[in-house]
């Protein structure tokens, strides 16, 4: 059985750089797409999420498990996130600039692979991320939170500094709005 993310951190203080390595190997990811996911490009998304991580280790003496290590993690990454914003101006960016490094997706074998339906997905696909893309910044960040960080409503509160009703508010708006971007056509 793997040690759990908060006993991990705690090694960590305690000098265990493989502990942090274990940590970094599972939410390097989830992580990065959140932040990829509330930025312009993959650069920006990987220089922000490189200067979380450094937050990470600068604040390992002072870790204390009060909440999850994930509500902890992306309680940083939030407040990264706020001051990179309000240095833009809180303006709300696309999620496809172009500046895209990631591998395309392998087309799928079988009848799902056909053209019709490969078109369908991408055109579903495009709805979605210009959708999420038009949400109110607070949403976007709270599904995210919610969807890529694996956080619950009361863990992207306590990330967020928001109470658990405006979380949760957030996430219903969010999802609903997502759903009637895919529903219409």
């Amino acid at each position: 059985m793997e040690p759990a993310d908060e006993q991990l951190m705690l090694s960590y203080a305690g000098g265990d750089a493989r502990a942090f390595e274990a940590l970094y190997a599972r939410h390097k990811g989830p992580l990065y797409r959140f932040v990829l996911r509330s930025v312009k490009g993959a650069g920006e998304a990987e220089e922000l999420a490189q200067e979380i991580w450094m937050r990470v280790i600068g604040a390992r003496a002072g870790y204390e498990p009060r909440a999850k290590f994930t509500t902890w993690l992306y309680s940083i990454a939030h407040h990264r996130l706020v001051d990179h914003w309000r240095a833009r101006g809180l303006t709300i960016v696309s999620l496809d600039d172009g500046d895209d490094d990631r591998e395309p997706l392998e087309p799928a074998a079988g009848p799902e692979a056909e053209p019709e339906r490969v078109l369908e997905a991408a055109q579903t696909g495009a709805r979605l991320a210009a959708a999420l893309a038009a949400l109110p910044l607070a949403q976007r960040e709270a599904f995210l939170l919610h969807q890529e960080g694996g956080l619950t409503a009361i863990e992207v509160a306590r990330a967020t500094g928001t109470h658990e009703e405006a979380a949760k508010s957030r996430l219903r708006y969010a999802v609903r709005k997502l759903r009637e971007a895919i529903d219409d056509e």
